[in-house]
């Protein structure tokens, strides 16, 4: 019965499991992301006179915008790693972060179009921080955050945390990189964990909570159902008997 049951220890977010004293600050292990085919950045520029950048912003409100007004406003990068901007034209920015992209823009635009003193501002942005996240977990799906960074308990939380059946101790992160996929395997029940390469997601992550074998045996996930299975067993197997033997 006690072995049918989840542990409260497997169960419990980023524990202290060894003597190692805890760290007041921990290295951010996280390199910047750069960017692959299909994904969609929003591209604002402003200058003193709003009336010379009309043509490159594709809409005039950045604040308020869906999910789905950035998908068909937004510049998404296509088979060749390439962006089609007004004016611009083609600008190829595959592999490129943020913060590169944001400086090639601004110099091809000063360069080209623009004297310092019209006032030139650039900004770029990811079009949404998107995962996806399937397994034991209350709402698996594909998931949009608007914020630059996402941890993996971030992500967990905001898909409605781990059921008691999924195993924290191996959730895998699948990640895409231009020469294939590489995985990497979280113990969240381990403090350890928020300084592993994994722990910081990047823009279409694939997570994956593995069920634990509890579900699989169907006894209970807690000490009172394991008991009522094993209450439940008997019975039947009383009642058989007892019919057997008259």
């Amino acid at each position: 019965m006690f072995t049918s049951c989840v542990p409260t220890k497997d169960l419990i977010y980023l524990q202290k499991k060894d003597n190692s004293p805890i760290p007041t600050i921990n290295v951010v292990n996280a390199k910047p992301y750069r960017l692959q085919v299909n994904d969609v950045i929003s591209i604002n520029i402003k200058a003193l006179d709003p009336k010379l950048v009309e043509i490159f912003n594709t809409s005039t409100s950045q604040l308020n915008q869906t999910t789905e007004t950035l998908y068909f406003n937004g510049y998404t990068i296509n088979d060749h790693g390439n962006i089609r901007v007004p004016v611009l034209g083609e600008v190829n920015i595959l592999g490129f972060t943020i913060e590169e992209v944001r400086e090639i823009i601004e110099k091809k635009l000063l360069q080209d179009h623009f004297k310092k003193e019209a006032g030139i501002f650039v900004s770029v942005k990811l079009a949404g921080f998107r995962y996806t996240i399937n397994g034991e977990v209350a709402n698996p799906g594909t998931k949009i955050l608007y914020q630059e960074r996402v941890n993996i308990l971030e992500a967990i939380a905001n898909s409605g945390d781990i059921s008691i059946t999924g195993d924290r101790k191996d959730v895998k992160v699948i990640r895409q990189f231009p020469q294939g996929a590489e995985t990497f395997s979280l113990d969240l029940t381990d403090s350890r964990a928020v300084q592993l390469p994994g722990y910081y997601l990047q823009p279409n992550d694939y997570v994956y909570v593995k069920p634990l074998k509890q579900k699989t045996w169907g006894t209970g996930k807690t000490g009172v159902e394991s008991l009522g299975t094993i209450f439940t067993l008997l019975t039947l197997a009383t009642t058989t008997f007892l019919i057997l033997r008259n």
